[in-house]
């Protein structure tokens, strides 16, 4: 009898808990996660041996071809002003910049390792599509901006100097979006 009761207890509190969740579901509209929690990535994405060669390869590749070494692109001053807690969603719009403007209209140079990486990195982009924040993101946007100038002053040589840090694109996705 006491077995009966305590299986009983235990199921009114399962039955309590998923009501608890489904109103609380409901208030927020539906919306189970909250917004900065899409700005996430598996360590998974980054343990791949194979795709991080590659993408170091191809980076290397292109650091050859540079021919500037006087500016650097992913470093300390992309992230000036930039709350800690909104690195990920910066390095979201760094990576949807780079494969848009660089990797795309470059991807005819440096085979085989384009041919590879950038569907990887697309998929890392497809993850993080729902990153958001609920902040200002006016400095977010202003060192994005700042990055698109640089690489668009430098003509060729800034597209070639953003594949050759891809790199340090790989590092900054992993510390900031894990």
């Amino acid at each position: 009898m006491a077995a009966l009761q305590k299986s009983v207890n235990s199921s009114l509190l399962g039955a309590l808990a998923a009501s608890c969740l489904l109103i609380a579901l409901w208030v927020q509209g539906g919306a189970a996660v909250p917004i900065g929690s899409h700005c996430r990535l598996a360590n998974s994405d980054f343990e791949q041996p194979y795709i991080t060669n590659r993408t170091f390869m191809l980076a290397g590749e292109a650091s050859l071809a540079d021919n500037n070494t006087d500016v650097r692109l992913i470093g300390d001053t992309l992230f000036h002003g930039v709350n800690k807690g909104d690195h990920c969603y910066l390095m979201k719009e760094v990576l949807n910049f780079t494969l848009e403007e660089v990797l795309l209209p470059q991807s005819h140079r440096f085979q085989p390792y384009m041919q590879e990486v950038v569907p990887f990195l697309t998929k890392l982009s497809n993850r993080l599509s729902q990153c958001q924040i609920d902040s200002d993101d006016q400095h977010i946007q202003r060192n994005v901006q700042n990055l698109k100038d640089t690489v668009k002053k430098l003509g060729e040589d800034g597209e070639i100097k953003a594949i050759g840090e891809l790199n340090l694109l790989f590092m900054a996705l992993r510390d900031a979006c894990i």
